[in-house]
């Protein structure tokens, strides 16, 4: 799938490479949590990371504990946007 113009294709192949190098990191936590999904729209994805909302609001609040809420919460809407628009090209 042509993943150029979806919204948020950054930070998912950026996550789909990091979970394929066994890298624990904000998009591939984020991928992780969209692992159902994006399986079913065609993308690949390694071993996504167990209890990834957990792991990723942990890290998020780590960074900086008064934007966690408001950042997990931007971060899971661009995985939502682009799975939406990949449902729509697929």
């Amino acid at each position: 799938m042509d993943t150029v113009d979806l919204p948020g294709r950054d930070l998912i192949e950026a996550g789909i490479d990091d979970l394929a190098r066994r890298v624990e990191s904000v998009p591939a936590l984020l991928v992780s949590i969209g692992a159902p999904r994006l399986r079913r729209l065609g993308f690949a994805i390694d071993r996504p990371i167990a209890s990834p909302e957990r792991r990723l609001y942990e890290r998020l609040h780590a960074e900086n504990p008064d934007a966690a809420h408001s950042r997990f919460n931007a971060l899971v809407r661009r995985l939502v946007s682009f799975e939406r628009a990949a449902a729509c090209v697929k």
